[in-house]
């Protein structure tokens, strides 16, 4: 019974009447071998590679990547933790942020100084946050795929007519053989997104950590279709055009965690710069021009046209709102040096800090008065 309305659901969703062109089947494209189709079922290879990539980087960022930041200076090892409290650590975990007379208040309760409690509370908060080396090693690791994915796609892809005009995309379509090269570039950039997508919920907690999972989502959907219905072509331009821009991103941030704020000013205008002409300039100019326009010219028209292309403009429209981030880094560089927007979560470690500073304040004015 249940493997009834699998099957019927598994047809109804794979309809070859919303997916393939006319006058072809999936059965057509599974007695075919890669040579002359991509197979859907070579997908499953991604997660292998995914599982990879994740074995990969735990090696790096132990026997290279955190070495490399003890070496500029970042600390591999926690502060001190603060005593048991019970009490305290009730009051922390309650209130993210302590006001003053709740402070004298647990003072008298514990036969406490008030500045014990301060010392206490800004030690429990120091321990909350995430080691600046854990930011610096993830930061490193996506800048090494991201420069190598890019340099080993813009090397693959530069003998390739599609990279110099889109609409090679769509010639001779869906008859286009996949050679050995975008086999690995397509099931290696899949797998990483399939990577990040199971390693984000273990990494330190981003302020747009629904976003990026939302990102990671679209792009393994709109990966897995384009290779399903053998739009690949177009798929590696997204991907090349992608990884372009996140290279000087993670440069930007490995530089604030290494308190370079030279260097990562620098960097953070080479990154906008590299963001505006991929994100907001090649991607909706050169690949959502094509699939919207050059491509109904081209191929007889069938439904997969709007699944792809609702793909794409998500993706696009997730880039409008990280252009607004971006900017408003920007206005805060102007005025103070690039403060990196996609730090650990705002949580009860950062407004126990900012409490701290007040009450340390107070306590001066109180003293003074």
């Amino acid at each position: 019974m249940e493997e009834g309305v699998f099957s019927r659901l598994n047809s109804w969703f794979w309809s070859e009447d919303v997916w393939l062109p006319k006058n072809m089947t999936w059965e057509i494209i599974r007695r075919q071998e890669r040579a002359v189709y991509a197979q859907f079922s070579e997908l499953y290879n991604s997660l292998l590679v995914a599982i990879v990539l994740l074995f990969v980087r735990y090696v790096l960022e132990r026997i290279l990547f955190t070495p490399i930041g003890v070496y500029f200076g970042l600390k591999a090892t926690r502060p001190k933790k603060a005593p048991e409290n019970p009490v305290l650590e009730k009051a922390f975990k309650a209130n993210g942020r302590i006001p003053y007379k709740q402070i004298q208040g647990l003072a008298k309760q514990l036969d406490w100084s008030g500045r014990k409690v301060e010392r206490w509370l800004r030690q429990r908060t120091i321990q909350e946050k995430p080691l600046t080396i854990t930011k610096f090693t993830e930061s490193l690791w996506r800048f090494t795929f991201y420069l190598s994915a890019f340099l080993y796609g813009l090397f693959t892809l530069f003998s390739k007519p599609w990279l110099w005009d889109t609409r090679h995309c769509w010639y001779d379509y869906p008859h286009q053989s996949v050679t050995s090269d975008m086999w690995w570039y397509y099931m290696v950039e899949l797998g990483f997104y399939w990577s990040l997508t199971f390693s984000q919920f273990m990494d330190i907690k981003r302020k747009d950590f629904l976003q990026m999972f939302l990102h990671h989502i679209i792009t393994i959907s709109l990966l897995s279709f384009s290779w399903a219905c053998n739009f690949w072509r177009i798929g590696t331009l997204v991907m090349l055009i992608h990884d372009f821009a996140d290279i000087p991103l993670e440069v930007t941030k490995m530089c604030k965690y290494l308190k370079k704020q030279n260097l990562a000013d620098i960097s953070f205008i080479i990154f906008t710069l590299a963001w505006i002409v991929s994100r907001l300039g090649l991607f909706p100019c050169r690949i959502i021009y094509s699939t919207m326009y050059e491509a109904i010219i081209i191929l007889d028209f069938f439904p997969v046209y709007y699944i792809f292309n609702s793909l794409l403009l998500a993706l696009q429209c997730l880039h409008i709102v990280w252009t607004w981030i971006i900017v408003r880094i920007a206005i805060q560089a102007i005025r103070k040096g690039v403060k990196d927007l996609r730090s650990d979560d705002s949580s009860n470690a950062d407004s126990s800090s900012c409490s701290d500073e007040n009450i340390s304040n107070k306590t001066r004015k109180s003293r003074q008065s």
